[in-house]
């Protein structure tokens, strides 16, 4: 199974910001081969207005699924009225996607008003029933915004998932569970969570300089950045990351 990941889109009804989401949708589109789904790890709106998710929802138009959930900088009311068509509520918005014989958990780690996350006691309740619900020899993804490991940057790691234990402890419980995808940092990365693969997906509009890169977080002339994850027959998943020029 091949699946694409953009995170990070910060849609604000800027050109700029505009132009390098529709750069790297237009690439997804055109590949010669088809993902098979692609999954947007939030924060696709920057203010959380619903003209920012009506925008979204015309450059997200793909003829392969599009799985989302929400970051920090998304509203759930908007989000859910503007971008999925539906009835705008503050509930979390959690939703389980097959594909190809792979669940795809695209979970609410977001926390109203504050830009550190946390799954809260409904949203863990319903990846446990869920994860409970498959067949033993099935294999799932868990994805959401915040990764719960530091990236050993101080502006992410200022704001990363709280009680990752929670999380941690759910997982030992659920081997079916192959890896952890996230955004919100802003940087492509790799690290292990649960004794799992955590691979945290780049970002489209700017792209972290690391402290041994220099003193300003945003580095806003490299190109948008997306994931190409390959879930194989031996449920090992392998992650290419590109850039779109």
């Amino acid at each position: 199974m091949l699946l694409a990941q953009i995170s990070d889109l910060h849609l604000d009804g800027s050109e700029r910001a505009t132009r390098r989401a529709e750069r790297v949708m237009d690439h997804l589109r055109s590949l010669p081969r088809p993902v098979d789904a692609l999954l947007v790890t939030g924060d696709i709106a920057d203010h959380g207005d619903e003209a920012e998710y009506e925008e979204a929802a015309r450059i997200l138009a793909a003829p392969f699924p599009v799985l989302t959930c929400p970051g920090n900088h998304d509203a759930r009311p908007a989000y859910r009225k503007a971008l999925l068509g539906r009835p705008g509520n503050d509930g979390p918005v959690n939703e389980v996607h097959h594909i190809g014989g792979v669940a795809i958990l695209m979970c609410d780690a977001t926390v109203p008003g504050r830009d550190e996350g946390r799954l809260d006691g409904e949203t863990l309740t319903w990846i446990a029933t869920t994860l409970e619900g498959l067949p033993p020899e099935s294999r799932a993804l868990v994805a959401f915004h915040q990764p719960p490991v530091a990236v050993h940057h101080p502006l992410p790691d200022s704001c990363m998932l709280e009680r990752p234990g929670d999380l941690e402890s759910l997982l030992g419980s659920h081997p079916q569970v192959v890896a952890v995808l996230t955004g919100h940092a802003h940087t492509a990365a790799a690290s292990t969570f649960a004794g799992r693969p955590l691979v945290v997906g780049p970002a489209v509009t700017w792209t972290l300089r690391m402290p041994w890169e220099g003193d300003s977080a945003a580095d806003r002339d490299q190109p948008p950045g997306l994931a190409f994850h390959v879930l194989g027959d031996d449920g090992r998943l392998t992650t290419h990351y590109r850039v779109v020029i």
